[in-house]
């Protein structure tokens, strides 16, 4: 009896010796020796070299991050951490479910700032519709200036949803210290003192608005419910957008999009780049898509999937391009 007791500690402590001490030690040293980049966190620098020290790294080649700017391309939205995602400490999704409004709106909100019409559209073919859901909120806050508090009572869920906001908490608190009152009823309480208006939130100060991003996305489901039959008779068409511009990835940090998800931004990025630099637009854009397919391949060598693009890569290659160094 003692002897199997003994035989089976014995065979415990060398499997925890083996699997958890020296195999480790083993695959650590391996690493710090031969694939110290990668071991490190696969880290680059501004210029897109590789780096292992974190002060000189500009983002790791494996976790997504948020870019801001018309003139760099934008990762698949994300829903880890709080706020606007990408918290690399708190990785994870949404787990809002097909019939959520929640996600509905979400998906609303990435789809109105990018959209366009289709080039089969006999409505404004290849022009984005973010102009006319501007022109058709501004239509209705005409007939009804206080069609912002209806639309928050109307749909409670996301005017809840915007209000705790990490982005906009801060400044809605702001608001009821200058306007006291129930923060509920904040939507009720911006109406009233700026009618026609919507509460864009910049610098965590909300300004009185009728254009803008915030308006495309928030109103893009109302403005395509107000079209229905529009596009049920195919006077007005949509072009597709790629499924990863609008839907997050399971962990929230997936650091890659689609080649066509890239592409589908080029116009926006090359045209953005060409005005802040006085450059040939139709120049431009050739080269940044020459750029994002030389940079593009298919995970294992290309034998399975589809064509990836890096983001950070991709957006530190057009810095390097088009920014001088130091500059901004």
């Amino acid at each position: 009896m003692l002897g199997h007791l003994r035989a089976n500690l014995l065979l415990l402590v060398l499997t925890v010796l083996i699997c958890s001490v020296l195999y480790p030690l083993v695959l650590l040293g391996i690493g710090k020796a031969f694939f110290r980049h990668q071991a490190e966190g696969s880290l680059i620098d501004e210029k897109g070299n590789p780096v292992t020290d974190p002060s000189k790294a500009r983002g790791s080649l494996l976790i997504g991050q948020q870019f801001k700017g018309d003139e760099y391309f934008q990762p698949r939205p994300s829903n880890a951490g709080i706020g606007n995602g990408y918290d690399a400490s708190a990785s994870g999704a949404s787990n809002w479910g097909a019939s959520n409004p929640l996600l509905r709106s979400r998906v609303a909100r990435q789809l109105g700032p990018i959209v366009k019409y289709s080039s089969e559209s006999p409505t404004k073919p290849g022009q984005r519709v973010a102009g006319d859901i501007e022109d058709w909120f501004k239509t209705q806050v005409q007939k009804n200036p206080q069609f912002v508090a209806l639309w928050a009572k109307t749909d409670t869920s996301l005017a809840e949803q915007w209000i705790k906001d990490k982005d906009n908490e801060e400044a809605v608190a702001k608001w009821i210290e200058k306007n006291p009152g129930d923060p509920k009823e904040f939507f009720a309480s911006f109406a009233a003192k700026h009618p026609g208006t919507w509460p864009a939130v910049e610098d965590k100060v909300i300004k009185p608005v009728q254009s803008g991003p915030h308006v495309q996305g928030y109103f893009f489901d109302r403005w395509l419910q107000a079209n229905r039959d529009a596009f049920a008779k195919g006077t007005m068409i949509l072009e597709k957008v790629p499924a990863d511009m609008v839907m997050a990835s399971g962990s929230g940090l997936d650091p890659h999009i689609t080649l066509k998800s890239a592409l589908y931004q080029l116009d926006r990025v090359a045209g953005k780049w060409a005005e802040k630099k006085s450059l040939d637009r139709t120049g431009v854009r050739k080269q940044i898509e020459s750029m994002l397919r030389e940079k593009a391949e298919a995970p294992l060598g290309g034998l399975v999937g589809v064509d990836l693009v890096n983001v950070l890569e991709v957006n530190l290659a057009l810095r390097q391009r088009y920014l001088p160094a130091g500059s901004n």
